[in-house]
């Protein structure tokens, strides 16, 4: 299944591009996703990220789906 993966802020330099896209096997979950992203982009590891799933924060325990979107980012904070 193909799911559109999104790169924010620093993770978009370290991946170097703001987008890609991945398959992964049926019943994939966020956490399983983020494991084959950090082994593409390694220089991710050393970060700490956030993942979500079609623009909803994500445990890890989500079961993706084709045709969702994934984007990775950094901890970000307002104010």
């Amino acid at each position: 299944m193909n799911i559109r993966v999104l790169f924010f802020g620093a993770t978009a330099d370290i991946a170097g591009t703001r987008e890609i896209e991945i398959v992964f096997d049926p019943a994939t979950t966020t956490e399983n996703a983020l494991q084959d992203i950090l082994r593409r982009f390694p220089g991710l590891a050393s970060h700490k990220l956030h993942i979500s799933i079609n623009q909803h924060y994500a445990i890890g325990d989500e079961v993706i789906q084709d045709g969702d979107e994934i984007a990775v980012f950094t901890p970000v904070s307002g104010g």
